[in-house]
């Protein structure tokens, strides 16, 4: 008989109590074969499934490295361009001085151009009643 470790086998003479035997030696050596045949089998399903997590994270961390690769390439990338946009700067600099000056120096004779604009409206006036007499 199988999954049970003894047999209970009422006695019939004197009235006791029921008297176990000792399965037969067969009955054992099934069951220890049972057992590990399916301690195999669960201990095959657990390194199984720690093999595949560790799989798992074998390709992530490929994933990732490809990732990170990518990365650094783009922030070269863009140290790259900011130096040339640095250079780039730096060259239009004195340009921007330039302007910075003229732009400062419309503003100083704005002033005096908006004094000689008026001056000269009231010469062409006294001009235009000059000539009409």
């Amino acid at each position: 008989m199988r999954g049970e470790l003894a047999v209970f086998i009422p006695r019939r003479c004197g009235g006791g109590a029921p008297e176990a035997t000792e399965p037969a030696e067969a009955d054992i050596m099934g069951l220890c074969q049972d057992m590990c045949s399916k301690m195999a089998t669960y201990l095959t399903g657990e390194l199984t499934a720690t093999s595949e997590d560790y799989k798992l994270l074998e390709n992530m961390n490929k994933l990732t490295g490809l990732k990170y690769l990518e990365m650094i390439n783009i922030a070269v990338n863009l140290s790259r361009n900011l130096k040339d946009l640095n250079l780039k700067s730096a060259a239009l600099q004195p340009y921007l001085d330039r302007i910075t000056l003229i732009e400062e120096q419309v503003a100083a004779f704005e002033p005096a151009v908006c004094k000689l604009d008026v001056y000269s409206k009231k010469l062409e006036a006294k001009y235009k009643k000059l000539e009409r007499r």
